[in-house]
């Protein structure tokens, strides 16, 4: 190694932030190993790379003692003086040893250190960016895919899309530039692994975050979002302003915002509803678009017992359930859906009963009377 090999390091510290002195202690650590490796040394040994020249020394390390035992570890107080005088018994001699050839194998060494440091910091580097944009939004292009994943090129990074997190809906094909959603990032041994997703809630909260500004800047907050990916889902929005209309705005000028929101899923259909404190208010907005007549709740059992009109117990449940389904994932509350024809006439028949006179005083009456 040279003047220029140092002058090499000193500029990979400024572009890849990697400390220069971090760098020479690992290739320092390493030539140790390759020096007892190449030269069947089985001494304790130190290497020093003088940080001006790059000039690289070995150094075999020895116990001073009395009566050498074993001369590979060490070394004859007289023999030490030889050295310096300053050496006491028990202090640790250092003997050059440096190899004729030794510097082939050292810059050979000092490459695959630095070129592992390089890749480990990259790694780091993405790592540390991406970890801190879990729960965000990413854009990337198909690369290609297998069994169990999509490969999403990232620019820096390639992210993981499991074929169950695709939406069931939508076909990719290689170049495919698409949004999706970080759900995890992991650090392993091959680098940084991130997981995305098309079917995450998150990836629909966030798409209205970017379109819509009021969310954006707070005075619109989402409070509950359901879904089931490719078909249709369900937002919850409520306005901190009372002059603001929280599902105008999300909805935009002639429904561009929701719009924009609904091309990026693939035509998955997505109702805004109102946020209420009230249960029974929040219920009733949650199953639109059915139009409802009353909701009654218990708070104990978390359960609201709806009644929609006759004509509109088809909408209200929705095709397989879907719309009831989504509107108590929405909510949080188990929904029982009526029509008004049955709730009469559930009404009917529990009044009849209260009002027919038990059995058992009928008869203790006759018994009375005879």
């Amino acid at each position: 190694m040279n003047t220029e090999f140092m002058d090499a390091l000193t500029e990979l510290e400024k572009e890849k932030g990697i400390s220069k002195d971090v760098l020479l202690e690992a290739i320092e650590q390493a030539l140790i190993s390759a020096y007892k490796r190449n030269f069947n040394s089985a001494q304790n040994a130190r290497v020093d790379i003088d940080r001006e020249t790059g000039e690289v020394r070995v150094f075999a390390r020895k116990t001073v003692v009395e009566d050498v035992v074993d001369p590979r570890m060490e070394i004859s107080l007289a023999a030490a003086s030889e050295l310096s005088s300053a050496y006491q018994l028990n202090d640790i001699a250092e003997i050059e040893v440096t190899p004729r050839d030794f510097g082939r194998i050292a810059a050979q060494t000092a490459k695959q250190v630095v070129t592992q440091r390089i890749r480990e910091a990259e790694r780091s580097i993405i790592y540390e960016e991406y970890i801190d944009r879990e729960e965000d939004i990413v854009t990337g292009t198909v690369q290609r895919q297998d069994s169990r994943f999509y490969y999403i090129n990232l620019g820096k990074a390639e992210a993981l899309l499991p074929v169950n997190e695709k939406m069931p809906t939508e076909r990719f094909k290689q170049h495919d530039r698409v949004k999706t959603y970080i759900t995890k990032v992991e650090k392993t041994t091959k680098g940084p692994q991130i997981f995305v997703s098309r079917t995450h809630p998150g990836l629909l909260k966030r798409l209205f975050e970017l379109e819509v500004p009021e969310i954006y800047d707070g005075i619109v907050e989402i409070k509950s979002v359901s879904r089931e990916a490719g078909y249709r889902s369900k937002i919850a929005v409520h306005s901190r302003e009372e002059d603001v209309d929280p599902v105008g705005a999300c909805v935009g000028p002639k429904g561009m915002r929701v719009q924009t929101v609904v091309n990026e899923l693939k035509g998955e259909k997505i109702d805004i509803v109102r946020w209420s404190e009230d249960p029974e208010v929040y219920v009733a907005n949650a199953l639109s678009p059915s139009k409802v007549v009353h909701v009654d709740v218990d708070e104990e059992s978390k359960v609201a017992n709806v009644v929609v009109p006759d004509y509109q117990l088809s909408l209200a449940i929705g095709k397989e359930g879907q719309n009831a389904r989504l509107a108590a994932k929405l909510t949080g509350w188990k929904i029982d859906i009526k029509s008004e024809s049955e709730a009469e006439r559930d009404d009917a028949v529990e009044g009849a009963a209260e009002s027919s006179p038990d059995i058992e005083d009928e008869i203790e009456g006759e018994q009375i009377e005879s």
